[in-house]
């Protein structure tokens, strides 16, 4: 066999094993490749399912919410109603039931919307809590007695339901007065400094105006009062220059007549 035809089998053997080489690296890459995409389309898809459980939850309670408010403005617009309208134990139960919810929900409202503002209130956020499961309490019995038909039984436990809810009442009442008052307190400081630093800015702003005046002022005093001391001393040296005054004789012609008194009669007549 020629030594030619040997090197040409070599370097035919070494160019089939680089493109058998290579072919197993971009089999190896294509595998890579395909996983990474059937990575991100399992993610992309598990964020979509995320994103939509997400949104259903937040429709759902926007719509419970709503539904809850709108059963509850129907169901106070009835108990006012009723306490208006019906006289005896039913409107007195309707009116006890009206006041609880009316101060346990502005109350509630006054809370929730200051917490944003001073973190304080969240400890009376826990008493409110507290206090709320009282007076739900309380409006379940006073539901559960109006349909009571024993009218004569209620009767005899107004007084202690009266005496329950003046109770709640009190205390949610001190809870959002206590509040209202810390920040009108808050916001009472913050207005008197506000007032401070805008009058020191605006003193600032005056600067070219401020200084001049006090200046011109400040001479026109001094101008004066030299002017007054220098009169003084002009009007004391003439009065010491002149010397006492002399003291000149009333003129008898001058000398005023009244119809009361007597003429004068000239020596010699009898």
């Amino acid at each position: 066999m020629e030594p030619s035809a040997c090197l040409f089998r070599l370097r035919w053997r070494d160019h089939e094993s680089r493109v058998a080489g290579w072919t197993d690296n971009g089999g190896a890459l294509m595998e890579a490749v395909i996983l990474i995409l059937a990575l991100l389309f399992v993610a992309f898809v598990a964020a979509g399912v995320y994103v939509s459980v997400k949104a259903v939850g937040a429709a759902k309670r926007s719509v419970d919410r709503t539904i809850t408010q709108a059963r509850r403005t129907v169901e106070d617009t009835t108990l006012r109603a009723k306490s208006f309208g019906q006289v005896g134990v039913a409107g007195e139960l309707a009116q006890l039931r009206l006041s609880l919810r009316t101060s346990m929900k502005a109350t509630q409202e006054a809370l929730h919307a200051g917490v944003a503002e001073d973190a304080s209130l969240s400890e009376s956020i826990g008493l409110f809590e507290r206090l709320s499961a009282h007076g739900h309490e309380l409006d379940d019995d006073l539901k559960r007695l109006e349909r009571e038909p024993d009218k004569a039984r209620v009767a005899e436990l107004l007084p202690e339901l009266r005496e329950r809810t003046e109770r709640v009442t009190h205390a949610t009442d001190s809870l959002r007065w206590a509040a209202r008052d810390r920040a009108q307190r808050f916001a009472d400081d913050d207005l008197a400094s506000l007032s401070a630093q805008i009058e020191v800015e605006s003193g600032a702003l005056r600067h070219w105006a401020t200084a001049p005046e006090a200046d011109a002022a400040a001479g026109a005093d001094g101008a004066a009062a030299d002017r007054a001391d220098a009169a003084d001393t002009a009007d004391a040296a003439r009065r010491s220059a002149a010397g006492p005054e002399a003291i000149t004789a009333r003129d008898p012609r001058r000398q005023t007549t009244y119809p009361w008194q007597k003429a004068a009669r000239p020596e010699g007549t009898v």
